[in-house]
C-alpha cells in the first residue's frame, strides 16, 4: 500500500529503488545529524542499503551489533546507537537479577563503541510485571550506577529508550519522559540519558515539542516516526516533522535524529530520502 505523495514505484521494484536513492543526492542543511534505524528496511542487505544510505547524506546505519562495524567503516558510516544489550526490550535494568549480564555487555561494548567512534549504546527498563514505577527508578538506578564509571570513562552515552506501552510495547516500564527524567536524575552521569522517540511519546503523552524544550538535556538521541501506524512521516499523519526539527535544532542538539518508521511504500527508499528531506531544516 503507497501512502500519499510516495506511490512511485510499482511492486518489486526494490533494484530500482537502490538506483534512484544512489542518483542526485540533495545537499543537506547541516543542522540535522541524520541516521536511519536499519530493522525497518530488513529485505535491503546491509551493504547494499548502506550504498544507498550514503548518497542520501545519511550518516549513521543503527541499532546494529558490534559484528556489523566492518561494514558500516568500510562505507564512511558510523552506528549512532549500538545495539545488542541481554534481555532486550523486555527484560531490562528494572529487575536487579538482569544487572549482571548486562553489566558485562556494556564492560565490553562500551570500550568497543569507543574504538569505533560511536557515541551511544541502548539500553531498555524492561516491563513493569507487577513492579511499581518508583522501585523500578530504584531497581534502574543500582544497575546504571554500575555501568556510569564505565562509560564515563570512555566517553560514550547510555540511552535508555522511551516506548509507549498503549499499542507497541504492553507493560514496559520507561513509557513516560517523566520517569526516564527522575532515573536520570537518581543516576546523576552525564552518560546517561534518554533516547526520546517522538512516535512513541507522542502515542503516550503528545506535547512533543514542548516536553523537548523543557527536558532536551536529558536527551541524547532522538526516533521518527508517523502516527499512527508507524509509517511515512508525511503528509497522512498528525505529526509535522519540520517543526519538530526546529525545535530539537533551537535546543542546540549536535546528536543524530534516526528515522525509525516502517514504509508502507512500494519503494522504501524512497520513502526514506523523503523522510529525510522533511527532517532537513
Amino acid at each position: 500500500m503507497a501512502t500519499g505523495a510516495l506511490a512511485v514505484a510499482a511492486p518489486g521494484t526494490l533494484v530500482q529503488g537502490l538506483k534512484a536513492a544512489t542518483s542526485n543526492p540533495k545537499k543537506l542543511n547541516g543542522n540535522i545529524n541524520h541516521s536511519v534505524c536499519k530493522w525497518c528496511y530488513r529485505d535491503i542487505p546491509l551493504e547494499e542499503f548502506c550504498k544507498a544510505v550514503k548518497q542520501m547524506g545519511i550518516e549513521s546505519v543503527e541499532l546494529l551489533n558490534m559484528e556489523d562495524a566492518p561494514v558500516l567503516k568500510k562505507h564512511g558510516l558510523t552506528n549512532a546507537l549500538l545495539s545488542g544489550v541481554p534481555g532486550g526490550i523486555n527484560n531490562g535494568l528494572n529487575r536487579v537479577e538482569n544487572h549482571d549480564r548486562i553489566v558485562e555487555f556494556f564492560e565490553t561494548a562500551l570500550p568497543f563503541a569507543k574504538n569505533a567512534g560511536y557515541r551511544n549504546v541502548i539500553c531498555f527498563s524492561g516491563n513493569r510485571d507487577g513492579l511499581d514505577d518508583e522501585k523500578g527508578i530504584e531497581n534502574c538506578a543500582i544497575g546504571l550506577k554500575r555501568i556510569a564509571p564505565i562509560a564515563e570513562k570512555h566517553g560514550v552515552t547510555v540511552v535508555m529508550e522511551l516506548l509507549n506501552s498503549k499499542r507497541n510495547h504492553e507493560d514496559y516500564m520507561c513509557d513516560y519522559t517523566t520517569w526516564g527524567v527522575e532515573l536520570c536524575k537518581q543516576v546523576g552521569s552525564e552518560r546517561f540519558k534518554l533516547l526520546y522517540d517522538i512516535y512513541h511519546m507522542q502515542i503516550m503523552e503528545g506535547d512533543v515539542i514542548a516536553t523537548i524544550e523543557e527536558f532536551h538535556p536529558y536527551i541524547a538521541h532522538y526516533h521518527t516516526g508517523g502516527v499512527p501506524g508507524r509509517h511515512e512521516i508525511d503528509e497522512t499523519q498528525e505529526l509535522y516533522y519540520p517543526a519538530i526539527m526546529q525545535a530539537i535544532v533551537k535546543t542546540g542538539y549536535s546528536g543524530f535524529v534516526a528515522q525509525e518508521f516502517i514504509p508502507a511504500s512500494d519503494d522504501p527508499l524512497a520513502s526514506l530520502e523523503q523522510a529525510i528531506q522533511i527532517c532537513d531544516v
